[in-house]
């Protein structure tokens, strides 16, 4: 029975692997993500007790890979909505990013505080909200790249990094890290 599933889902992924993952591709803009969510559309069929039983296994593995790019495409949205916030944000009417050079000596002590603090917040990190920040903001690189090297889903990446952001406004708001809790 197990022979029937497996055979069925390696045919259905012989069958309609390259075009979904074109489709999510389409959808997502990035082949590396529409490649990680047509394996998870199919891990989720596999999970399903019958799949070789339904009827239109194609259009509801297309559903699936739909749902999960939309769900990805919200949290991206969520994510670079957060980052732009950020950026927007400024203390006491003076923009975040200072121009060292044009920059008064309190702006200067000012942003070495924030960054001492930063460099405090970084080390209460949980290790792999640290690990995938510094992958990130350090190396450069993508959330893909991070979820491969990690062995985590680009979903718990994004979260790593929504995490951490949030850890360094709560301590640049008081001036310390929060507490582990």
């Amino acid at each position: 029975m197990a022979n029937d599933k497996d055979k069925f889902i390696a045919d259905l992924v012989a069958e309609h692997g390259v075009p979904l993952e074109k489709y999510l591709a389409r959808k997502l803009d990035n082949s590396e993500d529409a490649a990680e969510l047509a394996q998870e559309a199919y891990m989720r069929l596999h999970r399903l007790e019958q799949p070789e039983n339904l009827n239109n296994a194609r259009a509801f593995l297309f559903q699936v890979a739909t749902n999960l790019a939309l769900d990805q495409l919200r949290r991206r949205q969520l994510h670079f909505k957060f980052l732009k916030s950020e950026k927007s944000q400024s203390v006491d009417g003076e923009p975040m990013d200072y121009n060292a050079a044009g920059a008064s000596p309190e702006q200067i002590l000012d942003a070495r505080e924030k960054l001492d603090t930063i460099n405090r917040a970084t080390e209460e990190l949980p290790f792999k909200v640290k690990q995938a920040f510094l992958l990130h903001r350090q190396s450069g690189l993508s959330y893909s790249a991070i979820a491969r090297q990690m062995g985590v889903s680009v979903s718990s990446v994004e979260k790593y990094i929504l995490h951490a952001l949030k850890h360094f406004r709560t301590a640049l708001n008081t001036g310390q890290p929060p507490d582990k809790s």
